[in-house]
C-alpha cells in the first residue's frame, strides 16, 4: 500500500458494486493518475454467495461465469410455464470468482491501494475524512457501499418488505438434473399464505442449488428454510440420495426508500446502500454495472457522480409492486404468473433491465391489471 493517507478515490466496501466500480475505474485511462483505496474489513476470500443474472451475447464477465442455462421454467399451482430465454443467456457468478478475479486485475494496478480495516465514520468537511478501526484517510471523493443508518425495515414512511432465502448445493449420486434449465421460481410449496417459491439453478446432470425464498416483512428461523428445502427434495424433486455440498443465506431490502437522498457532492452512496439493488425484485449485478458506467461517465464530464443514475417511471413500477406485496402479500405467485404468463420473457427481462418502452410497460401493466393494483397504484400515486 502507498505511505500516503490522502487519495483521489476511497471505495468503502469491496463487495459487488465496490469491486465493479474499481474495475472500470482501472479500465479506462482517464483515470490512470487517480489514487485509489479500496476499504473493507474482510479480505473477501470465502464464497459468501452467487450473483445470478440474464445478458444476452458476450460479456466480461464470462471468463467468471460459473453456469449458464439457455431455458427456465416459472411453476405456479395452476400454471407450469416454460421459457424460452433466447437471445439471453441466465448467468451465474460465484462471489470467490468475482472477488478473486477483481483482486487479481486490480492487484497490478499500482495507483489502486487494498485497505483491511473496518471503516467506523465518515465525515465531510473540504475533503472527505474516513475513520477506520486503526488509521485516519482522506480523499476528494468517497464511495460508500453501506446502508445509511437512518434506514429501518420497519419504517412506516417507506415501503419495505425483505427478500430472504436460504440455499442448499446438493450432489445426487444418479443424474437427476437438466442442465439447460432453471426453475426461477416454483410456487407450489408454500409457508402459511405468503409469498414463497423455490428456485433451483441446476450445475450439472448431478449437482444443483435449491433455495427457498421469501419475499415478506419478517424474517424465519435457520431451520424453517432446512425444513422447506428438505421437503422441496423429496416431494418436488423426487429424490432420496444426495449430500449437501455448500450453503448460502442472504437478506436483500426489497423497498423505496431514497437512498439516493444521502448522496452528496464529496460522497456517492454505492450497491445496496445506494439502492441499486431493485425495489421490485431485489436483482443487483446488471444494475450496478450500468449505475457504475454511469458514474464513470458523469466523472468524465465532471459533473456530480450520481447524476441521473436512477429513472423515476421504474421507481414508480417499483413503489406500486412493493404496495402491493406489502399489503396483499399473498399475490405475489399470481403477479408472478401474471407476469411470464402473459408477456414473453425478452420483454420481462427488458423491463426488469429498465430497458423497455413506455408501449411495452403499459401491456405489461395491463397484465396485472386487478383491484389490487389499481388501489396500489393510488396510494403510491
Amino acid at each position: 500500500m502507498a505511505n500516503n493517507t490522502h487519495f483521489d478515490y476511497i471505495i468503502i466496501g469491496n463487495g459487488l458494486a465496490g469491486l465493479q466500480l474499481a474495475l472500470k475505474l482501472a479500465s479506462d485511462t482517464f483515470f490512470d493518475n487517480k489514487n485509489i483505496a479500496l476499504i473493507d474489513a474482510s479480505p473477501k476470500n470465502s464464497n459468501d454467495k452467487t450473483w445470478s443474472f440474464w445478458e444476452s451475447g458476450k460479456s466480461q464477465w464470462d471468463t467468471i461465469t460459473h453456469k449458464t442455462w439457455s431455458k427456465a421454467s416459472v411453476i405456479t399451482n395452476k400454471k407450469h410455464i416454460n421459457l424460452e430465454l433466447n437471445p439471453y443467456t441466465y448467468k451465474t457468478v460465484r462471489a470467490i470468482d468475482f472477488y478473486n478475479y477483481a483482486k487479481q486485475m486490480l492487484s497490478v494496478k499500482e495507483t489502486f491501494n487494498f485497505i483491511i480495516e473496518k471503516v467506523e465514520t465518515v465525515t465531510e468537511v473540504d475533503n472527505v475524512s474516513v475513520k477506520t478501526n486503526t488509521n485516519t484517510y482522506s480523499a476528494s471523493h468517497v464511495f460508500d457501499s453501506r446502508i445509511p443508518d437512518a434506514f429501518s425495515l420497519l419504517s412506516k414512511k417507506h415501503i419495505s418488505i425483505i427478500q430472504h432465502f436460504k440455499g442448499w448445493v446438493i450432489e445426487t449420486k444418479k443424474n437427476v438434473f437438466k442442465s439447460d434449465s432453471i426453475t426461477m421460481m416454483d410456487y407450489r410449496l408454500k409457508d402459511s399464505n405468503q409469498t414463497t417459491f423455490t428456485y433451483v439453478l441446476p450445475f450439472s446432470e448431478n449437482t444443483a442449488l435449491v433455495e427457498f425464498t421469501y419475499f415478506t416483512s419478517d424474517l424465519v428461523s435457520e431451520t424453517t428454510y432446512d425444513s422447506f428445502i428438505k421437503k422441496y427434495i423429496s416431494d418436488y424433486l423426487n429424490i432420496v440420495d444426495y449430500k449437501i455440498i455448500e450453503t448460502e443465506m442472504g437478506q436483500i431490502p426489497m423497498t423505496n426508500f431514497p437512498f439516493e437522498s444521502y448522496n452528496t457532492n464529496s460522497k456517492t452512496k454505492i450497491g445496496t446502500g445506494g439502492g441499486w439493488v431493485k425495489g421490485s425484485t431485489g436483482y443487483s449485478f446488471k444494475h450496478t454495472e450500468k449505475k457504475v458506467s454511469k458514474i464513470i461517465e458523469n466523472l468524465k464530464a465532471n459533473k456530480n457522480p450520481s447524476a441521473r443514475l436512477f429513472k423515476r417511471r421504474f421507481k414508480f413500477y417499483d413503489k406500486v409492486f412493493l404496495k402491493v406485496l406489502k399489503d396483499e402479500n399473498q399475490r405475489g405467485e399470481w403477479i408472478f404468473q401474471q407476469f411470464y404468463n402473459k408477456n414473453s420473457i425478452q420483454t420481462m427481462f427488458r423491463f426488469l433491465d429498465e430497458e423497455s418502452t413506455v408501449i411495452e410497460e403499459i401491456k405489461i401493466m395491463y397484465s396485472l391489471f386487478s383491484w389490487s393494483f389499481i388501489k396500489a397504484f393510488f396510494k403510491t400515486f
